[in-house]
């Protein structure tokens, strides 16, 4: 066992916020890597999160920062991909997520959807083209999919690909006109490449389409109270012209997308009890350090039954994203399941963080102290890659065999 593991073993040992003992579930090569995610986490993120939150900036520096690192396209294999487990890239997700949900979720575009939606559908040459630049943070992808009037139901997505029948053919090795409009893109004005999903004849279809290209248009999304150290946006696309080797040849239907979206679901079910710890230790540490009638906050009752409540969900929800990481590495794990962890995870969270501010008081409204920043965060969290109401008609329809969506 390494230095690194070691120590974070014999901590383990003593945190008498890790009832559980959960940590003595994770391996050595875990734990060490869980450590060198929240090193970085404390020495990159922390110190400067309030300030980019405020600025409502996304650090572009940070993404190499992150490939070297090894957290981009984490659990993928090949084309310079870190390929680490998925628990790893779980544990990788709670401690970006303990720093700034924004930060995760560059991440989580980057890895779980641009580069996943590549590598799983994309042709050799796209893979070689994009896969290794992108694992090093070199460049950044998106993924176009959410649209004004099409979020929780992509089927009636707008946004459409004609072939262009202008050389004398109509097949996949013809080329495309793109035109539509998405919304909620995060990272789509500083993409480098972006995942188009748009119908067609043929159903839905997912394009590459690089920075540059004539008629995409992205616009930076304004007024946000809610992952504000992070970057969202408006694209329109208007004629946009693309040749043959745009389009991603192993992606037909709705299941190319869906794919994505469960890697990067299992991210968030992981990543949600990172904020909700940090909320916790942030409440935890404060009552013992504020006095209120001549004593700390946390000798009260009421403030350790509060304390109490947050440790039983972060405690749940962990050992409930380490199960679903055990069973993707076995290859075992299910849509279903993955819905149930999202639901439950950033449900509690929320709450978590909202709670861990009410021990803060009136300070607790401050940038000082990240719960309420993580309660704003989570509330993006919880609406994309599937709002509750999704999850839930998921798992409705999973036990009753009914299908109520509509």
């Amino acid at each position: 066992m390494s230095n690194v593991a070691r120590t974070a073993a014999d901590r383990s040992d003593t945190d008498p916020s890790d009832v559980l003992a959960l940590d003595s579930l994770l391996t050595p090569d875990e734990l060490e890597l869980r450590e060198r995610i929240r090193d970085f986490t404390d020495q990159q993120i922390r110190p400067e999160i309030a300030r980019w939150y405020e600025d409502g900036v996304f650090p572009l520096d940070l993404a190499p920062q992150l490939g070297e690192l090894g957290v981009l396209g984490m659990n993928l294999e090949g084309y310079g991909c870190p390929g680490r487990t998925a628990v790893e890239y779980g544990l990788a997700a709670m401690e970006l997520e303990a720093g700034d949900s924004g930060i995760r979720t560059f991440v989580s575009v980057q890895g779980s959807l641009a580069m996943t939606a590549i590598h799983t559908w994309g042709s050799e040459e796209q893979k070689e083209q994009w896969l290794p630049r992108m694992a090093a943070g070199e460049l950044i992808g998106c993924f176009a999919l959410t649209e004004p009037t099409a979020g929780s139901d992509p089927s009636s997505m707008t946004t459409f690909a004609r072939q262009d029948g202008a050389a004398g053919r109509i097949g996949d090795d013809s080329g495309w006109v793109l035109d539509g409009a998405k919304r909620w893109i995060g990272l789509a004005s500083v993409a480098d490449v972006m995942v188009v999903w748009a119908m067609t004849d043929d159903g839905v279809r997912g394009f590459l389409v690089p920075a540059g290209t004539a008629g995409v248009t992205a616009t930076p999304i304004g007024g946000k109270l809610s992952m504000r150290a992070s970057i969202q946006c408006d694209v329109t696309f208007d004629g946009v012209r693309l040749g043959p080797e745009a389009l991603l040849p192993g992606a037909r239907g709705l299941r190319g997308p869906f794919s994505c979206l469960n890697e990067a679901r299992y991210g968030i079910a992981w990543g949600a009890m990172g904020a909700a710890r940090d909320s916790y230790q942030a409440a935890l540490a404060y009552s013992q350090e504020r006095l209120q009638f001549g004593k700390p906050l946390a000798g009260y009752q009421l403030t350790q039954e509060k304390l109490v409540n947050m440790l039983l969900e972060i405690q749940k929800g962990t050992m409930l994203a380490l199960h679903l990481g055990r069973l993707k590495d076995a290859g075992k794990l299910r849509p279903e399941q993955i819905s149930l962890a999202k639901l439950n995870n950033v449900r509690e969270a929320i709450a978590i963080a909202r709670e861990a501010r009410t021990i803060l008081g009136g300070n607790g409204i401050t940038l000082d102290y990240s719960p309420l920043r993580h309660a704003a965060n989570l509330e993006s969290v919880r609406t994309y890659e599937g709002t509750d109401e999704v999850h839930t008609l998921i798992l409705g329809q999973h036990i009753t065999g009914i299908a109520a969506f509509r």
